[in-house]
C-alpha cells in the first residue's frame, strides 16, 4: 500500500485495508505460500512502528525516501521470512540516481504528457501540515539531471511536462553552469533547450516563492501554460498567521495582481482549509471575500483535520464539525459558480488543444486546453500528440466539445 498522510481519512483507510487483507494473508500461509504486505509512503513515515503494533500481517514499513531500496528490502525479507523491516531514514544520496529511466510508452497507450519530479520536501512548516515531517527538508535536484530526464521524455514524444515538487517553486539547485539557479532560471532553461516542447506546467507552488522573476516568466515564456495553482489556504490574516504561512492576505493579492499584469490571460486555482482552530465567522467571511476578489477557475477545499505531531493539532479553539461542514458547503458553492462561469466564457473561443488519448467513442480523441480543461472532438488517433487550434462549441458536464479550425 502506498499512502498519503495529508488528510486523516487516508490514515484510517490504511488500517481498514489491512483488515480486509488479513484473510488473504492467512489463506496464503495455510497454502504455504508467501504473501508480503508492505505499507509505504507518508503514513508509513509518520506512523512507523505503530503500524506493526496495530497489524501483525504487515511485513515492511518504509517511507517515501526509501522507495529505491525496495528490491534490497524484498531480497532481505525473502532470505529471512518472519523478519519485519522498518526503513524510515532520510538518506543523503539522491534516490533518483537509483531509479530507472522513465519509459512513458511501457503501457499500450501513447503518453503525451508526463510528470517530472524536480524537488522534494518542505522547509515551510505550516502548522497544519505533515509534509516536513514525512518528506523531510527541501531537496532540489541538479538542473543537469532534470534537463537530461526531460530530454529523454521528449525523445519518447512527450509534448507536455509538469514539474513536480512539494514546494516546486522553492526549487534552488545547481545549474548547468555550476552556479545556483532559482526556479525561474530553470524554466527559462527549458524554453532555451527544448524549443520542440509544446507545454510546461508546475505544481504545487507556495506564495512565498513567487518572486518577481518567476512572475515575469509567466508573461515572457509562451511555453509556460497560463494556469497556476497557488494555494492560499485562508483569506484571514489571523488564520494565516496561526497557520504559519508567513504571508498575509495583501501579500497574496499583490502576487495575483502582478501575475495578471504580466500574463492577463492567466487562470488561477487554489487550496482552502475551512474550520481551522480559532476560525470565526469573520475569518471565514474574509476567505469568501478573497475568493470573490480573485475569481478562481477552480479550487480544492477541505475541512480541517488535525494531523498528529503538527503544532495545529495542539490548538484548543476547535470549530464544531457542523460549522466546518456548513462553511465548506458555502465555499464550494461559490468556487463551483466561479468555475462554471470561467468555463462558459470559453464557449465560442478558439484555442489550441493538445490531444492526448483515444476517447470513449469510436473516432473520438480527447485532449486539454491550456487551462487543463478536458476537450474532445471526432478525429482519428493519428492526431494524438498534436496541438490543434479548435473552436469550443459547447460545455458538457465535464468537458468541452470542440471543432478543429484553421488558425
Amino acid at each position: 500500500f502506498n499512502t498519503c498522510h495529508i488528510r486523516e481519512k487516508a490514515t484510517e483507510k490504511i488500517y481498514s485495508e489491512l483488515g480486509r487483507l488479513r484473510p488473504d494473508k492467512e489463506q496464503a500461509k495455510t497454502n504455504k505460500k508467501d504473501m508480503i504486505v508492505a505499507v509505504a509512503g507518508c503514513v508509513a513515515q509518520a506512523e512507523g512502528q505503530e503500524i506493526f503494533n496495530n497489524s501483525d500481517i504487515v511485513d515492511m514499513v518504509f517511507g517515501p525516501q526509501s522507495y529505491h531500496r525496495l528490491p534490497e528490502m524484498l531480497t532481505k525479507i525473502g532470505r529471512n521470512r518472519g523478519e519485519k523491516i522498518l526503513d524510515l531514514d532520510f538518506p543523503t544520496e539522491d534516490k533518483f540516481d537509483s531509479l530507472p529511466e522513465i519509459n512513458v510508452h511501457s503501457s499500450k497507450n501513447r503518453t503525451i504528457t508526463a510528470f517530472l519530479t524536480i524537488q522534494e520536501g518542505c522547509d515551510k512548516f505550516c502548522s497544519f501540515c505533515v509534509v516536513p515531517y514525512t518528506r523531510g527538508a527541501e531537496f532540489s535536484r541538479p538542473a543537469s539531471k532534470i534537463l537530461q530526464e526531460a530530454g529523454s521524455l521528449l525523445a519518447q514524444n512527450v509534448q507536455e511536462i509538469t514539474l513536480l515538487g512539494q514546494n516546486v517553486n522553492g526549487w534552488q539547485g545547481e545549474g548547468t553552469d555550476g552556479k545556483i539557479w532559482n526556479f525561474a532560471r530553470l524554466l527559462y532553461a527549458f524554453a532555451e533547450k527544448f524549443p520542440q516542447l509544446k507545454r510546461l506546467r508546475y505544481t504545487t507552488s507556495h506564495p512565498r516563492n513567487m518572486d518577481d522573476e518567476l512572475i515575469r516568466a509567466h508573461g515572457e515564456l509562451p511555453l509556460l501554460m497560463p494556469y497556476l495553482h497557488l494555494p492560499v489556504q485562508s483569506g484571514s490574516d489571523k488564520i494565516l498567521q496561526a497557520m504559519n504561512r508567513k504571508h498575509g492576505r495583501d501579500d497574496y493579492l499583490k502576487i495575483i495582481d502582478k501575475l495578471r499584469h504580466h500574463c492577463p490571460k492567466i487562470a488561477l486555482s487554489s487550496d482552502f482549509i475551512v474550520g481551522f482552530p480559532g476560525e470565526t465567522d469573520k475569518d471565514f467571511a474574509d476567505t469568501l471575500a478573497l475568493i470573490n476578489q480573485v475569481n478562481y477557475s477552480s479550487a480544492y477545499s477541505f475541512k480541517y483535520s488535525a494531523r498528529p505531531g503538527t503544532p495545529a493539532s495542539l490548538l484548543e479553539e476547535i470549530v464544531p464539525e457542523q460549522e466546518k461542514s456548513d462553511r465548506l458547503q458555502m465555499l464550494q458553492q461559490l468556487v463551483t459558480e466561479q468555475q462554471k462561469s470561467f468555463n462558459l466564457q470559453m464557449v465560442g473561443q478558439k484555442m489550441p488543444i493538445l490531444f492526448e488519448k483515444i476517447g470513449k467513442h469510436a473516432g473520438q480523441i480527447v485532449g486539454r486546453t491550456p487551462y487543463l480543461q478536458p476537450a474532445y472532438t471526432m478525429l482519428d488517433e493519428s492526431h494524438i500528440g498534436q496541438e490543434i487550434m479548435c473552436q469550443i462549441d459547447a460545455l458538457t458536464a465535464n468537458s468541452f466539445a470542440v471543432t478543429p479550425v484553421s488558425s
